[in-house]
């Protein structure tokens, strides 16, 4: 009788153990992890911050807010983030370990058009779903992958609706110059807009490509005096347009109009430039406004706010991309309800929501369709000039000689 009871007992007991390992287990189950490998030093390192700082933000707002519901779930993220020093080689290296040593379920994307055309082909082998918003080149979704995803707009497009706000201008612009640096972006930015010019009427009386990294733009300038263009349109890195305009300025090169893919969104572009920065005109695929509601930070007013308070700088397009990169995760996980990496992938490219960056929604090469607004610094601050339906504010145009200013 004492040893039946004895046996009760013990099975009993071993019963809690069981159901107290499972309550543990389940309790402490491995987060989701997002893994990236970013330029955190090295030449793009400024831009690259963006993407680490919005990864995180994400990640923290999204489990501060009760995580990501999987099936019956409620999951936490994590983020594993590889500092690829800005070298191309070292970050598809650091992709192949993020997959194949440091088993992270998904992948998200570097800064920069060249990088990830090489990583996503990592991401595109071992299937696992790889979402970005730092590379924009057509090249990068001309390859048929079925596992990257972007969140800039198109690059051949970038100068669409910079085009469209010139010929509203008084006097219209009727000659340009296209510059552009020798990277996938560029290029691509520099065959679309070539496409966009000759549909607009515009004629091209300069279409130079130059080195990346360029430092000395004085023979070019040169030839833009010559060629004398009412309007100047530059595709290239943020470094590169500082120089230009400087020397623009120190060689008294003065167009109408002159516009540029990068920097005039950021606020370090205008602190470097003080107010040499005015008169710049630029685009962006965002801008922090009330009116785009988010459903973990309220909305992008509120989003940037909190932003500047966390990391003490302004976010541009760069961090709100990356902001949305994380958000279409979530969605996508709760969407497939189950962390299975193809699944993951198929509920991606069926997402269709609004957030604080826009509506998000890929199209069936990867990539979302937002609108640019065309920008301009006028006074050392950033303005809308022209969106989807037309001028927003006045543009400052043309453009005031250097001697005048």
């Amino acid at each position: 009788m004492r040893s039946a009871i004895a046996a009760l007992v013990a099975i009993f007991v071993c019963a809690l153990i069981y159901a107290g390992l499972g309550y543990v287990t389940n309790a402490s189950a491995a987060p989701v992890t997002l893994g990236a490998s970013v330029q955190l030093s090295g030449p793009l390192a400024n831009t690259g911050r963006y993407y680490r700082d919005g990864y995180q933000f994400a990640v923290d707002q999204i489990n501060k807010s009760g995580g990501v519901k999987i099936g019956n779930n409620h999951e936490q993220l994590a983020l594993k983030v590889l500092d690829n020093q800005s070298d191309n080689n070292l970050a598809v290296r650091q992709y192949v370990q993020l997959v194949s040593q440091d088993k992270v379920n998904l992948l998200l994307g570097s800064f920069a058009s060249d990088t990830v055309i090489a990583t996503s082909s990592v991401a595109e082998k071992y299937q696992v779903p790889m979402i970005q918003g730092g590379g924009a080149s057509d090249q990068i979704f001309d390859r048929g992958y079925k596992y990257i995803f972007g969140t800039l707009p198109v690059a051949s497009k970038y100068f669409e609706s910079t085009i469209d706000a010139m010929e509203k201008l008084a006097p219209a612009p009727r000659t340009v110059a296209l510059l552009y640096a020798d990277d996938a972006f560029d290029v691509s930015v520099a065959k679309g807009t070539r496409e966009l010019l000759g549909k607009a009427g515009l004629k091209i009386v300069l279409d130079e490509r130059y080195s990346t990294n360029a430092s000395d733009f004085a023979s070019l300038l040169a030839r833009l005096k010559s060629s004398q263009p009412d309007a100047v349109l530059v595709a290239g890195h943020e470094t590169e347009i500082l120089n230009f305009i400087r020397q623009a300025k120190s060689l008294n090169f003065t167009p109408h109009f002159y516009s540029f893919t990068v920097g005039v969104p950021s606020a370090d572009f205008r602190k470097a430039l003080g107010a040499d920065a005015d008169y710049a005109f630029g685009m962006t695929s965002w801008l922090p406004s009330a009116s785009q509601k988010d459903d973990y930070f309220g909305n992008a007013e509120e989003f940037a706010q909190a932003y500047v308070k966390r990391f003490g700088y302004e976010p541009d397009y760069h961090a709100a991309s990356a902001v949305a990169d994380v958000e279409a995760y979530a969605k996508a996980l709760e969407a497939a309800g189950t962390t299975d990496p193809r699944k993951v992938r198929d509920a991606i490219a069926h997402l269709d929501f609004n957030g604080l960056y826009g509506h998000i929604q890929f199209n069936s090469v990867g990539q979302i369709s937002l609108p640019q607004t065309v920008i301009q610094v006028q006074n050392g601050k950033v303005m809308p000039i022209y969106g989807q339906k037309g001028f927003i504010d006045k543009p400052e145009y043309p453009m005031l000689a250097w001697s005048k200013r």
